[in-house]
């Protein structure tokens, strides 16, 4: 028995004319806000009030940035206004005992270092080629013992 499996799953229904209900109660709703606010106050007041709501109807209605609604483009940036900012790129200034240790460790991994050659910049390539020169090391000491 096969079942028909559903499509198309993030597409809302077109349920008053060509918009969605969503849609539609955006417009609506900014409509009648806008209707209220023109009939509340004089016209001079109410048009600075009713284009920016106009407008924000509108793209809430119809704009989509990289095809999400404009709704989660206004809750991302509520939500990044009022979280709390961790700046991680900003520099401290370092106390001189500080700078002083951080030298002290520095030239301790110089000298470190210069006991030891760098051979590549892989650990795996290091580790490779330590265990060939070992085995030629020993395939030597084999042979020295051989003809002996």
């Amino acid at each position: 028995m096969q079942f028909k499996v559903p499509q198309f799953l993030d597409i809302e229904d077109k349920i008053f004319g060509p918009f969605t209900f969503r849609q539609f109660a955006y417009l609506a709703g900014g409509g009648g806000l806008c209707f209220v606010i023109y009939r509340a106050l004089p016209w001079y007041f109410a048009i600075f009030l009713i284009l920016p709501l106009a407008g924000l109807s509108l793209m809430l209605t119809f704009y989509k940035i990289n095809n999400k609604p404009f709704l989660n483009v206004i809750e991302s940036a509520f939500k990044y206004a009022f979280a709390s900012k961790l700046y991680i790129w900003k520099r401290r200034m370092k106390k001189k005992e500080d700078q002083e240790k951080e030298a002290q460790v520095a030239e301790d991994k110089k000298i470190e270092m210069r006991g030891a050659t760098p051979l590549g910049t892989s650990r795996l390539k290091d580790l490779s080629w330590s265990l060939d020169v070992l085995d030629v090391k020993k395939g030597n000491e084999d042979e020295l013992k051989n003809t002996q």
